[in-house]
């Protein structure tokens, strides 16, 4: 179906807000100056409750429909930039040192503020829509703190939602999946202990050095050989650190530090397992000491059966076509947390042709905004009718 007209005229209005927050980013819970922003224009747009300060910067509003009671779904968008300097250019750019909006969540945040002014003008479903706008998601902390602060259970929120730009995917277009979507994310950190000394009596030390190269090695059987070929893994060790610099010294230790992505519960524990293993054994092949520090990130994000439907039914109505199939994504997303608390489905729309997220070239193309506001629309009347 075509854009409402009523969506397209608020289009512009939405940019500026949009193109305000991208000039002022803020990072992690460092959101107060987005959050009120967020909360005055929620206010302004007659919302039934605006609530501040879920999450530590969080903010949620409710708008009550006028056909009836019914269920309550959220519809989540983040707030927070990046520790990137933008080299854009444009005209909105940051104009904060070595912060900008690399991801596009001033898009994410600003259609959903247009969705929430159409809604509370028009109030077609029944049940309740709830709004939540998240600070920290780019360090996936903001969606706990969110669920840590009752998010759910005092807005007695039933399903949740969320939508995500995708650079590279034309504007006006979806993709989304069933099921498993994005991976966990976990992270470890290896400190390989020996003994030091001068490089040319090697005979006289214990070199870490060499216990860790095996170790290094050794871990990439978890994915070659632990793990069923056609399940998805990656283990992959991103720093190898020495306590020494000098060419000719043999460190007393080695840290590693890596990351671990998956889809399946039972394949992460199989990883963290197999990882503590292959340290400990190799190690003491070399007789070394080794330590293992595993830090559980975000779960794999998985969208439910039933969520996905409306989310593509919503999608078909706006693009004209049903959402194309989204591929696995071995990155992370903070809201498979909130997904991991309650049924529901996340999407990615078009943001064109444009730089990469996390590129300091990037830039949220406001070309999106009819389709974004109109999909956050078109899923409230479908899911609530």
């Amino acid at each position: 179906m075509p854009i409402r007209n009523r969506i397209s005229e608020l289009a512009s209005e939405v940019a500026e807000w949009r193109q305000d927050m991208h000039a002022h980013p803020e990072l992690g819970f460092e959101t107060q100056r987005s959050a009120a922003l967020v909360a005055e224009r929620l206010r302004d747009f007659g919302c039934d409750e605006v609530v501040e300060g879920i999450g530590k910067t969080g903010v949620v509003a409710l708008i009550n429909g006028a056909r009836g009671t019914g269920p309550t779904i959220g519809l989540r968008a983040d707030m927070d930039a990046l520790p990137i300097q933008e080299t854009s250019g444009v005209s909105h750019a940051s104009r904060t040192e070595g912060k900008m909006h690399g991801c596009g969540h001033d898009g994410h945040t600003a259609m959903l503020l247009g969705a929430a002014k159409i809604m509370a003008g028009t109030r077609n479903f029944k049940g309740t829509v709830a709004l939540i706008f998240q600070p920290a998601e780019e360090i996936a902390q903001g969606a706990t703190a969110m669920i840590g602060d009752d998010l759910f259970e005092r807005f007695d929120i039933s399903e949740v939602y969320g939508m995500h730009n995708r650079p590279g995917l034309e504007i006006g277009e979806f993709v989304i999946r069933q099921g498993p979507y994005f991976a966990s994310v976990d992270t470890f950190e290896i400190k390989v202990s020996g003994k030091g000394g001068h490089a040319a009596r090697p005979n006289s030390c214990m070199d870490p050095i060499v216990a860790a190269s095996a170790i290094v090695g050794a871990l990439q059987t978890i994915v070659s050989r632990n793990v069923n070929p056609v399940e998805n893994l990656v283990l992959t060790v991103t720093s190898f650190r020495s306590s020494s610099d000098a060419f000719n010294v043999i460190p007393d230790n080695v840290v590693l530090r890596g990351t671990v992505r998956s889809f399946d519960p039972q394949v992460r524990k199989m990883a963290e397992t197999r990882l503590r293993k292959i340290v400990a054994d190799g190690a003491e092949m070399f007789g070394a000491k080794a330590a293992v520090d595993w830090f559980d990130g975000c779960p794999a994000m998985v969208n439910s059966e039933e969520a996905t439907n409306y989310a593509t039914m919503a999608a078909s109505r706006v693009a004209g076509q049903a959402p194309g199939p989204a591929p696995l994504v071995m990155g992370g997303e903070d809201f498979a947390f909130m997904l991991d608390e309650r049924p529901g489905a996340y999407i990615q729309i078009g943001n064109g042709d444009t730089a990469e997220v996390h590129h300091p070239n990037y830039d949220f193309n406001d070309e999106a905004i009819p389709f974004g506001c109109s999909y956050w629309v078109e899923l409230v009347e479908c899911r609530l009718t």
